[in-house]
């Protein structure tokens, strides 16, 4: 993705949309700095409304019928799709992150002696699915990372030229640096190896756009907790067209089936999986959660993800120049083709200056060694410096 550049009116522009955003959705801002939307981002109000008065009729149960629910979640899973150029047939609700990997790694055609690639230093959830697989005789290559600690995508390239490689999983975007992996370069390898490319993309929905016919993915897995300010509970699975036919569930759930369409009809079974991603759904679904998600994706569709990804551009750019004047030590990618809306940034002293930050009402995380900071849009260029501040001693 080319990095978005705004000329001055187009900056304040979006600067205003943006605190005016902050003042109506987040108004706890005020008293916290809040750089760790990497970690869980917040509900903005709308949606708190929402889940509340979806739990007070939860009480009486007769005011959320059937058919009200049902359509929440055609209606998540059309949103969800607008997110990432998907159809709406191409999206599961799912719960977490981790389902979506578990259907990719149970679910797709493996037998013994194929290899799954896997880049080191991944978060968990991308790595031990795969390592199950070892008892049917399926190998995991933990490829070898760079210097910095970051995916080395021509070494995972060069060995997406043998045969026996048939999955490449990664994220998208690494939650320990950062660093926003080129899925135009590794889909493209693993289209000419016939690889499937499994995406772990918690970190980069809603913070970035992503284009699934522009860039082919097979499946992507993603959570509503972090970036696309939803609940927890929250989530989705992407599956490629033409690969639901051969993708069969690995968990049965009684709503994957066509016959379960009709409620009136439920005891006449039939096997036939319903044709499009709502086969990957297991049994009754957190309704209140998915409606709650469907108030926070509308306002990202509505802010505009190329807008919120040149926002959040805007607000590193304190960080970006104190370490061009040698102050910190940014350890994220800085370059167009790989940075993202985390920076990680390596101080003398992690753990005291980690303690300063929290002192200071600043909220981050500290991971592998690193200060993460994730500022999203409704967070201000003043609170980024106010964190530069307090890592340069000011």
């Amino acid at each position: 993705m080319a990095r978005v550049t705004l000329d001055q009116p187009a900056a304040s522009e979006l600067d205003q949309t943006f605190r005016a955003l902050r003042s109506a959705e987040f108004a706890w801002t005020g008293e916290t700095t809040y750089l760790n939307n990497a970690g869980s981002g917040p509900i903005p109000e709308r949606t708190r409304r929402i889940i509340e008065e979806t739990t007070a009729k939860r009480t009486a149960p007769h005011l959320l019928p059937d058919r009200d629910l049902q359509h929440s979640l055609a209606e998540a899973r059309t949103l969800l799709g607008r997110l990432i150029n998907a159809d709406a047939e191409e999206i599961a609700l799912a719960t977490s992150t981790s389902f979506g990997l578990a259907l990719a790694a149970r679910g797709l055609p493996l037998q013994k002696g194929d290899t799954v690639l896997v880049s080191d230093r991944e978060f968990p959830a991308v790595v031990y699915p795969w390592l199950m697989l070892k008892e049917r005789g399926i190998a995991v290559d933990l490829a070898p990372t760079t210097a910095l600690g970051w995916p080395d995508e021509d070494y995972l390239v060069e060995r997406l030229t043998d045969p026996r490689v048939r999955v490449l999983a990664v994220s998208w975007v690494q939650f320990s640096t950062g660093y926003r992996a080129d899925l135009v370069r590794l889909s493209d390898a693993c289209r000419a190896n016939g690889s499937y490319l499994v995406v772990d993309a918690i970190q980069g929905v809603g913070q970035l756009p992503l284009d699934v016919h522009r860039v082919p993915i097979d499946i992507l897995a993603c959570g509503g907790q972090k970036w696309l300010l939803s609940p927890w509970g929250s989530g989705f699975v992407y599956v490629r067209r033409d690969l639901i036919p051969s993708l069969a569930p690995v968990l049965v759930g009684w709503t994957a089936f066509e016959s379960t369409d009709d409620y009136s009809r439920l005891t006449e079974y039939d096997t036939a999986f319903k044709r499009d991603a709502r086969r990957y759904e297991v049994g009754t679904l957190p309704f209140q959660d998915f409606i709650g998600m469907v108030e926070s994706v509308k306002l990202l569709l509505d802010l505009g993800i190329d807008r919120v990804a040149a926002r959040n551009r805007n607000l590193r750019e304190p960080l970006l120049e104190a370490a061009a004047r040698g102050e910190i030590e940014i350890t994220s990618p800085t370059d167009a083709e790989h940075d993202s809306s985390i920076v990680c940034v390596s101080p003398d002293h992690v753990a005291e200056t980690f303690l300063q930050l929290k002192k200071n009402n600043v909220v981050c995380a500290l991971r592998e060694g690193r200060i993460r900071l994730s500022p999203h849009c409704y967070n201000t260029v003043d609170e980024v410096e106010k964190v530069v501040a307090i890592l340069t001693g000011r």
